[in-house]
């Protein structure tokens, strides 16, 4: 047998599929969200609460990036009271997974006023489920710039709640209201 041909079997197929899950974790490693791309990884909630756990307790007092553990490439970042984790296959190139990461982390930045910490992230859970949807579809990665995923997500600065915006910006809003609510009636009479 060729020996040059010897480790094609070992090559594998290119795939989209390059991330496995993602997860957020709190300072003492409680899930705050989890997905899992991969039903085979680790098809039952004990198991990817065991993976998180081993995952967690390698890497919160370590000062790397990147870990290897459970045949598994981990990229993860911590800010403040929060870990965030991106999983891949064993041969993943951890640049792409890198990507996903500060994507999702530059995203949410942003969606939270750079305010990226638990109460914060919990109570905007909605849109952080939507930011990861944004990022990620099933293990595929649809897109790494933030500002497009904000976008997307339609989660603007100027979003804020009517209590924190001026009387200027109140009537901005309310205007845009009433352009898009008449351009519906418009719309639904002309049907």
């Amino acid at each position: 047998m060729d020996k040059g041909l010897m480790g094609l079997n070992d090559v594998r197929e290119p795939s989209l599929y390059t991330v496995k899950a993602v997860f957020i974790l709190d300072n003492d490693g409680n899930r705050l969200l989890s997905k899992y791309y991969d039903p085979e990884l680790y098809p039952s909630m004990k198991e990817q609460k065991n993976f998180e756990n081993n995952v967690f307790n390698k890497t919160h007092k370590a000062d790397n990036e990147i870990a290897f553990l459970e045949g598994m490439t981990i990229v993860y970042k911590s800010s403040i009271d929060l870990f965030f984790y991106v999983v891949g296959s064993p041969q993943e190139n951890e640049l792409m997974l890198m990507a996903v990461l500060n994507c999702l982390f530059e995203s949410l930045s942003q969606m939270l006023r750079k305010n990226v910490e638990k109460r914060t992230l919990l109570d905007n859970m909605d849109g952080v489920f939507l930011v990861v949807d944004e990022i990620i579809d099933g293990g595929v990665i649809l897109e790494s710039d933030p500002q497009q995923v904000i976008e997307k997500v339609n989660y603007r600065a100027d979003d804020s709640p009517l209590s924190e915006q001026s009387v200027a910006q109140v009537l901005q809003s309310a205007k845009e209201q009433i352009k898009w609510s008449d351009s519906k009636i418009t719309f639904l009479h002309d049907l």
